[in-house]
Parts: C-alpha cells; structure tokens; sequence
C-alpha cells in the first residue's frame, strides 16, 4: 500500500533527524533505499522510522556509524562480538567519567574561590587543580566520539 510509505520530512519529524541526514543514513546503506513516488520523491516504509530510532540508540551508546552499521547488518568489519563491542565503549565512558569528576572539581574550586586568574586564586587553596588536569595529559580521558558533518547537517545525535 503506497499510503502506508512515508516522505522523508514525515520520518525526519517522527524521528528527530532532519531530511540531510535520512539521506546521509541511505547513501551510507543504514536505512534501505526508498522506493520513488511516480514523481520521483522518496517513499520509506514504516519500518524505517524504528531502524533510525534504532541508529540513534546506538549512536548514543557511543557507537560510530561504521559501528553501527556492523550491528545492524551483521556483517562486522572487525571481529569482534558485540559484549565486546560495549565493554570497549564502558571503559571510555569510565575514563571520561574520571576525565569530566577532575574537571569538575577544577571548576568548583574556580567558583568557590571567586578566582579571577588561571594561575592563581584570590581563594585559600595554594593552587588551582589546573596543574593536575595539565599533567593528566590527552590520554587520560578518551575524547568524545567526532561528529561528521557534510555540508549543513551532522551524523551525529549530539
């Protein structure tokens, strides 16, 4: 039934992604091609809608696309199952976690002291914990998974 099939702004609204991005997902083969309306616009069917509820899902866990794409396909670039997957992704949000408690005690010590200076505080701490969150170093805490942006629309849920 063609009046069960969805327009791509009817998906984007009933999904929260907008239009560039549902043709984003179908270029990268996440969501099957649409068929075409006798005047070319693109038809999805119903089950679209969960299949991108479903990326977003996923996107949020902290999976990439091509992470994504691996779990939904089944066809895995990397072997690797998907406990694995999770626990890889639970150590990196353990380590932002510890990255974000540092830098909110950095923070609370900013506000509390009513410092005016990065290198010192009017505050009775000897020093601001900036020091430790220099020498905490990049590897410390795992940065947040890069969006892809193409033209005027991003890949990510962010």
């Amino acid at each position: 039934m063609a009046s069960t099939r969805l327009r791509p702004g009817q998906v984007a609204e009933l999904t929260g992604v907008n239009v560039q991005t549902l043709r984003y997902y179908e270029r990268r083969g996440l969501v099957p091609p649409p068929d075409r309306s006798h005047g070319g616009h693109r038809l999805y069917e119903p089950d679209t809608v969960e299949r991108i509820k479903l990326i977003r899902v996923a996107r949020r866990l902290g999976f990439t696309l091509n992470e994504v794409s691996d779990l939904i396909t089944g066809k895995p670039r990397r072997q690797s199952r998907l406990s694995e997957r999770a626990e890889a992704k639970l150590d990196e949000i353990d380590r932002r976690i510890a990255d974000m408690q540092l830098v909110r005690r950095a923070l609370r010590i900013v506000v509390e002291g009513k410092c005016e200076s990065l290198t010192r505080c009017s505050c009775d701490q000897d020093s601001l914990p900036l020091r430790e969150l220099m020498e905490s170093g990049p590897e410390r805490a795992a940065p947040w998974p890069r969006s892809r942006r193409s033209g005027n629309h991003t890949t990510s849920t962010r």
